[in-house]
């Protein structure tokens, strides 16, 4: 999914819509608003997927041997609330460094994917510690603790957001395009 944002953001950068909706006769602020309500939008679509796939999974699916011998992370509380991490530090990382200049993507994406694939990797090893399996957990068991990681990641996103948001604002207003 962040991939298919930098795509836009990479076409959005060679049709000069920065320079066009700058001349327009809105606040810089609100290009800014405006490029994070459509990163946001576009999350929340695949977020909704990945929820309607992952009940499924936990319902429809729950006896499936696949899915319960599987080593890596079941699709559970967990796991969507890393996913909604994962695009919380896009926003950051991303979209933040992208207003430092307004058309340098490739260097923050590369940022990002660095920091995604140790996020990935740490929330992919920790059910395998000790004490930790319960992350892991498939269907509805330790349901408390899979509410409470997904209530934990959309904070984290959200934080990460308004705070990529309000840094992006400040740099953008700084750029002479």
């Amino acid at each position: 999914m962040t991939l298919g944002l930098y795509q836009n953001f990479r076409y959005a950068r060679e049709c000069n819509d920065l320079v066009f909706s700058a001349l327009l006769p809105i606040a810089k602020q609100d290009v800014v608003k405006g490029k994070f309500a459509f990163s946001r939008i576009v999350e929340m679509c695949c977020f909704s997927l990945m929820l309607a796939s992952a009940i499924v999974r936990m319902t429809v699916f729950s006896d499936s041997p696949v899915y319960r011998e599987n080593a890596l992370m079941n699709a559970n509380g967990f796991a969507l609330g890393m996913a909604l991490v994962l695009f919380g530090i896009f926003n950051l990382v991303f979209i933040g460094s992208f207003f430092k200049t307004g058309y340098k993507t490739g260097r923050p994406f590369i940022t990002y994917i660095m920091i995604c694939f140790l996020v990935i990797g740490v929330s992919e090893a920790l059910h395998h510690f000790p004490g930790m399996e319960a992350l892991n957990s498939f269907g509805f068991d330790h349901f408390g603790l899979q509410i409470s990681t997904l209530i934990a990641g959309a904070i984290c996103c959200m934080g990460l957001t308004i705070l990529s948001y309000r840094e992006s604002c400040r740099r953008f207003e700084r750029i002479d395009l």
